[in-house]
């Protein structure tokens, strides 16, 4: 650090590229990311720099700031692509494409990826390539299609382990468990958290152990052992605040809130949803913020607020359609279904319960049999 920060006194760019782009690399891998951001902005004082942009833009990206990401990000791609460097040109398009993911633009996120894919196999960037394969699995998890997803992450995990890659193993075997978990098969995703949890503590990705550790939270959420799943969310939270990611943070608080959700304690539910809340509008993270929404209202609901309740899940209702997420505009339009049942409008709770189905039908929802024993059950109430 001390030659770095000579060389940018002394303002010699070469050196402070160099030296640099290398500290920048170890300090990534090991979360570091507001270092990350200061040294490569005290690189950038010395003219611009495609590899300290791409650097910027991953400590922006994973501190939840998405917006500036994608700035530096198109820096960094117009000099990639006017020096020809195709490996770092596909690299970049990648990282542009996870931004977009963030900001809930799936679809844009989409194109990005399958602009690299071509170039990464060209520059013959197998590493790239499957980091590619794993994004665009990613994408389709988050448009509720998982078995198109997990095609995807199986074609990655076998180039991560042929390139020794472990961090992308790791990312690529919790992404597999993600798909497992969705489709309601908690067991099998279980496994593969576990498989990943102790690799990415190996690398010293405090980041995605942080992920890791919450997924596995989930999995004991979804099995109803509210206080494992707590002590997972309670081991993760620290991590991300210790290396910065307001949208982990945010996706935590709000798993927290689920917990104490379950377990009844709805005050001290709704406290952790509107902590989580404001975080998910500053990182722009959409999918995050309809959840949380979803949630909130689901807890007026519990009090009684119906109002308050139709209010919120008319704003989580808009999130899901413009973010393309099926899945969760299923869930969204049964819980509005729900609601409208307990307000005594049947007629118009079962047009939301049809939607509901349909949107379950087109993504192989793991409620989906549930959906459609609640469809049965408004069309008998209203047949008195």
């Amino acid at each position: 650090m001390e030659v770095h920060r000579l060389a940018v006194a002394g303002r010699e760019p070469l050196i402070a590229r160099q030296v640099g782009a290398r500290v920048a690399r170890v300090w990534l891998l090991r979360s570091r990311f507001a270092a990350v951001a200061a040294l490569a902005n005290a690189t950038l004082t010395l003219g611009p720099d495609a590899g300290a942009f791409y650097d910027l833009g991953w400590a922006q990206s994973s501190t939840g700031q998405p917006r500036e990401a994608l700035a530096s990000y198109e820096q960094a791609l117009h000099l990639y692509r006017e020096a020809g460097d195709d490996g770092n040109e596909a690299a970049t398009l990648n990282n542009i494409g996870l931004a977009y993911d963030d900001l809930g633009d799936r679809q844009r996120a989409l194109t990005y990826f399958k602009q690299t894919l071509p170039i990464a196999r060209k520059a013959g960037y197998r590493a790239g390539e499957a980091a590619t394969l794993n994004n665009i699995g990613l994408v389709y998890h988050g448009l509720g299609d998982r078995q198109q997803a997990l095609a995807y992450y199986q074609q990655s995990l076998p180039i991560v382990r042929e390139v020794g890659d472990r961090a992308g193993e790791a990312t690529t075997l919790n992404n597999i468990g993600g798909v497992y978990d969705g489709l309601g098969d908690r067991h099998q995703a279980l496994a593969y958290y576990q498989q990943a949890l102790p690799i990415r503590q190996e690398v010293g990705d405090r980041a995605g152990e942080a992920v890791t550790l919450n997924n596995i939270g989930l999995v004991y959420d979804g099995l109803g052992d509210w206080q494992r799943a707590l002590a997972y969310y309670q081991q993760a939270l620290p991590i991300l605040r210790e290396v910065g990611d307001r949208a982990g943070e945010a996706t935590t608080l709000n798993n927290i809130g689920g917990v104490y959700d379950g377990l009844g304690d709805l005050q001290r539910a709704l406290s952790y949803f509107q902590q989580a809340l404001p975080v998910m509008r500053e990182v722009g993270d959409r999918a995050g913020e309809a959840t949380t929404l979803n949630n909130i209202g689901g807890i007026k609901f519990q009090q009684g607020d119906f109002a308050g309740a139709k209010d919120t899940l008319d704003e989580v209702l808009e999130v899901v359609h413009v973010i393309g997420d099926r899945g969760s505009e299923a869930v969204a339009q049964s819980n509005m279904a729900a609601l409208l049942l307990g307000m005594a409008r049947v007629d118009d709770a079962i047009e939301f319960q049809r939607r509901a189905v349909a949107l379950a039908e087109q993504t192989s929802h793991p409620a989906l049999d549930q959906m459609r024993a609640f469809l049965i059950q408004l069309q008998q109430t209203r047949e008195g």
